[in-house]
């Protein structure tokens, strides 16, 4: 706020923008997992329970998606709405009075659930090569933190740094989603953006898995 009030308008947002912001990145950090984790497939990978899942008449990626929209869903109630309500009425934040920025913005967030999910099941994957994931989790959740808009708006970065930002899949996560809440970007582009990237997860997802069926090592299975 005293950013805000020292600088108005910058990077196309006042002190309200900013603020519901802020509340925004808080609501995410559940459904979107943006500090990593949410999957057990790679303990399943460790413990060798993944060779039950490769076995089943059923897509590993779809199962493991289905489950986390599950999760993402149960932590949208519960972890999103509550603290978001509290900052409207102790802070007041800027609520879209268009029903179309509604309904793009519940379109955005599944995406980037998607998003954030397609990024975590690669990192899950590759214990299937490396043997334990959780040093490649780290530098996800670097990546995340920094790029996704979780600790600062990307608007805010300078130059190229801030083009490169806002085109990697992170962006997708957090930055697009909340842009859309506040009205700041084109809906049908952001959306698109969110998808393409998501189609792109999964299906670099699915490539890892054909491999992983292939020449994957179950461990203490």
């Amino acid at each position: 706020m005293a950013l805000w009030e020292a600088r108005p308008g910058l990077a196309g947002y006042d002190v309200t923008d900013a603020v519901t912001f802020c509340f925004l990145t808080q609501a995410f950090i559940g459904p979107m997992e943006v500090f990593g984790g949410g999957l057990d497939l790679a303990q399943r990978i460790r413990t060798g329970d993944v060779a039950l899942d490769l076995v089943r008449p059923a897509s590993l990626q779809l199962w493991t998606l289905a489950d986390d929209l599950g999760r993402a869903g149960y932590l949208f109630l519960i972890r999103s709405v509550p603290p978001t309500l509290i900052g409207a009425a102790l802070f007041g934040i800027r609520f879209p009075a268009d029903p179309a920025v509604w309904a793009a913005f519940t379109v955005s967030m599944i995406l980037g659930i998607v998003v954030s999910f397609g990024l975590r099941y690669l990192v899950a994957m590759s214990a299937c090569w490396i043997m334990d994931e959780r040093g490649v989790q780290s530098m996800s959740l670097a990546l995340t933190l920094f790029f996704s808009g979780m600790i600062l708006p990307l608007v805010l970065f300078p130059g190229w740094l801030g083009v490169l930002a806002g085109a990697l899949p992170w962006a997708a996560m957090v930055q697009v989603p909340a842009d859309v809440f506040l009205g700041k970007r084109d809906l049908l582009g952001a959306l698109a953006f969110q998808a393409a990237w998501g189609l792109a997860l999964l299906a670099a997802g699915a490539a890892v898995t054909r491999i992983a069926r292939r020449k994957v090592v179950i461990q203490g299975g």
